[in-house]
């Protein structure tokens, strides 16, 4: 966790390297890609590079942080799905995964929306408050819960029993 001492160019520093491996730990769930949870992760820096005098003077560096990731990785999601819609003719959804196939977390959490996915991974992963997550979001409390409430039904949906053993320690 970074401690703020120094607010500076350096200070940058301190804090990329201090944060950069939780960056990316959310990065790469909210992606489920390494390949683009690196790219999100390196983009959340340049950003708070860019910004650093606001950042680095936030009562919490850390939380401003996962905000700025939170929110490029829901607007890039929302511009790739605006230039897939608008270059893709509407084709009919693929058939249900049959049960001959394992389905994996992962793959369970990249059939949500980005935003949905945004709100579980941060609610359940990063353990962070419904309050929190909401004003991450920029929504309401009961917001967080009713789609976190409905993100979790699709999730044990599409796992079946397997979601058995994600909950085992």
């Amino acid at each position: 966790m970074f401690t703020g001492a120094s607010r500076g160019a350096d200070g940058f520093e301190e804090f990329a390297r201090a944060a950069q491996h939780r960056l990316y730990r959310t990065a790469y769930l909210l992606c489920g890609d390494a390949d683009a949870a690196r790219d999100l992760t390196q983009t959340t820096l340049a950003k708070l590079f860019q910004h650093w005098r606001r950042a680095g003077a936030a009562d919490h560096p850390d939380a401003y942080a996962r905000t700025v990731l939170t929110r490029t990785y829901i607007a890039e999601r929302r511009r790739r799905l605006r230039d897939l819609l608008a270059h893709t003719p509407i084709a009919a959804p693929a058939p249900a995964v049959g049960p001959e196939l394992t389905v994996t977390l992962l793959a369970a959490l990249a059939e949500l929306p980005p935003r949905a996915r945004a709100m579980v991974v941060l609610r359940y992963w990063e353990d962070l408050s419904v309050e929190t997550v909401a004003g991450l979001l920029r929504c309401s409390p009961s917001t967080v819960k009713s789609q976190c409430s409905r993100s979790l039904a699709t999730l044990r949906a599409r796992l079946g029993d397997a979601h058995l053993y994600t909950a085992r320690g």
